[in-house]
């Protein structure tokens, strides 16, 4: 049986969509390749959809199946080698759930981060201080004040990519009530709004306030974050979270629903310029 493991890397979609490819381009089914490889087709569509990690004598005995050259397969086997290996967050399992490994693992490789938050401000422009008082007192499980520290760790470390040299373009509405939403004290408050300052004034984020005064719109029900790469084997993906898990979503036509959704979202929405002198008025109110 294909070795498990918790939550697959970014790396690992990719080849499995690959292996897919390569099959049907073949012209075998699901259950040839299980024939060639004496494992049930489940085993195989779980390679595919990268539910298990890729074990390489399985990979190599179907890309020989497959018609595939030996130096072809070498590069294969050499990128599930390296798609294999943990990711950075890995060193977070004990506290990261493994439906949240996956959005980890996508956001790190997207070119383009698009989403829409109705009640917090989103974990990749919190503070420290926000994101500990979000999580000591929005955490669905009790936890403990070592467990609440390392995801703190965590949040601050996905963070990161957006100073890196191929950062993505982080692209966010927000409700109004996720400023007018008490997060701590007025201290942990003043200074979460004086990091959302800093960070619009980055040219690789945007950051969009969505006004009471705009009305109902139909993304009201909810939070959710779309992901885009410049993969052409990974299509975009959406990431809708509810209480204990959340669900990925790459289904053409659901995609595109939600992208519709962002689009109309932020001609509804105040401007960056709109969004700056909002988020300075209310500084003032602490």
């Amino acid at each position: 049986m294909s070795e498990a493991r918790s939550a697959p890397t970014v790396g690992q979609l990719v080849l499995g969509k690959r292996l897919q490819d390569l099959r049907e381009r073949a012209g075998l089914k699901r259950e040839d390749a299980a024939r060639v490889l004496h494992v049930a087709p489940a085993t195989v569509r779980r390679m595919e959809t990268a539910e298990v990690a890729l074990k390489i004598p399985y990979v190599r005995l179907l890309l020989d199946a497959y018609g595939i050259t030996e130096a072809e397969t070498e590069t294969f086997v050499r990128l599930a080698e390296e798609a294999n290996r943990p990711g950075w967050w890995h060193r977070f399992r004990d506290v990261l759930p493994d439906w949240f490994s996956v959005h980890v693992s996508l956001e790190t490789a997207a070119k383009v981060i698009r989403g829409y938050e109705p009640h917090l401000i989103p974990g990749l422009l919190q503070t420290e201080d926000y994101a500990r008082s979000v999580l000591r007192s929005g955490s669905v499980t009790p936890t403990t004040p070592e467990e609440t520290e390392r995801l703190v760790a965590l949040r601050m470390q996905r963070q990161t990519m957006l100073t890196r040299e191929d950062a993505p373009h982080l692209w966010v509405l927000v409700d109004e009530t996720a400023l007018r939403r008490p997060v701590g004290t007025p201290r942990v408050m003043r200074g979460q709004v004086d990091r959302l300052l800093e960070a619009v004034e980055r040219p690789n984020i945007t950051f969009q306030v969505l006004e009471f005064s705009a009305g109902f719109h139909p993304a009201s029900y909810g939070p959710f974050v779309l992901f885009r790469f410049e993969l052409p084997e990974l299509p975009d993906m959406v990431y809708v979270e509810y209480l204990t898990g959340a669900v990925y979503l790459d289904e053409r036509t659901e995609v595109a629903s939600h992208l519709a959704l962002l689009d109309r979202m932020s001609a509804q929405a105040a401007t960056a310029r709109r969004t700056k002198e909002i988020l300075r008025d209310f500084r003032k109110e602490f």
